[in-house]
């Protein structure tokens, strides 16, 4: 009986597969793809850096030196520091960038005026299509020794500060620029997600006399609960990979290493500038790990506490 039932299976497998055969070889490309571009250098990190890396031997070739590059990493007092910082950027960055985007797109989305919200959408955009140079420059500009800024203080009477070079003012700086950069392009996925609540629910509420703040907390809110879940995992995973290395390359100077440094910067001087190509594998075999992890236990978390997550 069993056999009987497993040749069925079989049989309808193969079946399967001749009948859908047009749609099997379509999905070798994607496939294809996904093994010589995604999953291939994965493990040819892994392999890295478990290497003590040449020119002359490449990936096969170098040493094997097992854990050592590990090893190295957690012992060094300077990863430790660059760790912490890259931690806190990334942390300041999600906690003040992760709201303002959700009340920014209920405000445009509450707009009873279309050509008033496409302007403001339209005028939000732009800053995302600059690129990190123009928005230094900007910041430069602003807040350079003989900048608009000092130029203000100092017509008050107020002494010139060293913006730019002090630490106690780089990381306001630093997080305040990327936060106006991407803050309207991060709200396009929640006007997606609020386009797809029923108006007539609005409408009813409305008429019952609930106000503003009462129609977002049970209506507006509540339907943009799995976006909003779904984005605070992804950027949980990407904790130790948020700092923004490419802004942080053009802000930071000697006089600020102390709270600048954060992983992707100490990469390029250790791995492009040294050469050290199996240590920078292994620290991101080691953010990946952490990213991994991290996705993982929050969308546990969620799907305990919110009922939400995406598997």
């Amino acid at each position: 009986m069993n056999a009987s039932v497993q040749g069925k299976k079989k049989n309808t497998v193969l079946h399967r597969i001749k009948k859908y055969r047009i749609l099997y070889l379509l999905a070798i490309i994607p496939f294809a793809y996904l093994i010589v571009f995604r999953y291939w250098p994965i493990f040819l990190q892994f392999v890295l850096a478990t290497k003590n890396y040449t020119i002359k031997g490449g990936i096969w070739g170098s040493p094997f030196i097992g854990l050592d590059n590990f090893a190295q990493l957690f012992r060094s007092q300077e990863f430790q520091k660059i760790l912490f910082n890259t931690i806190r950027i990334s942390l300041l960055r999600l906690l003040c960038g992760f709201v303002p985007p959700i009340i920014l797109s209920i405000m445009l989305f509450d707009m009873t005026s279309k050509k008033f919200r496409r302007i403001s959408q339209s005028i939000l955009y732009i800053p995302h299509f600059f690129s990190w140079v123009i928005v230094y420059a900007i910041v430069q500009v602003l807040f350079q020794n003989t900048g608009y800024i000092n130029s203000f203080l100092g017509f008050i009477g107020v002494e010139a500060k060293q913006f730019l070079m002090s630490e106690r003012y780089f990381l306001p700086i630093l997080i305040g620029s990327g936060l106006w950069k991407s803050l309207g392009w991060s709200t396009i996925i929640y006007l997606a997600a609020l386009t797809n609540i029923n108006t007539e629910l609005l409408e009813a509420a409305r008429l019952d006399g609930a106000g503003p703040i009462q129609r977002i907390r049970y209506i507006t809110l509540p339907g943009i609960v799995p976006i909003i879940v779904f984005s605070l995992m992804i950027n949980l995973g990407s904790i130790l990979s948020a700092a923004g290395t490419e802004q942080i390359l053009l802000f930071y100077s000697p006089t600020n290493y102390e709270v600048s440094d954060v992983i992707g910067t100490w990469l390029y001087r250790q791995g492009l500038g040294k050469v050290k190509y199996g240590l920078g594998a292994a620290v991101s075999v080691f953010e990946s790990s952490v990213g991994l992890v991290l996705v993982l236990v929050s969308n546990k978390l969620a799907n305990k506490f919110a009922g939400l997550g995406i598997w």
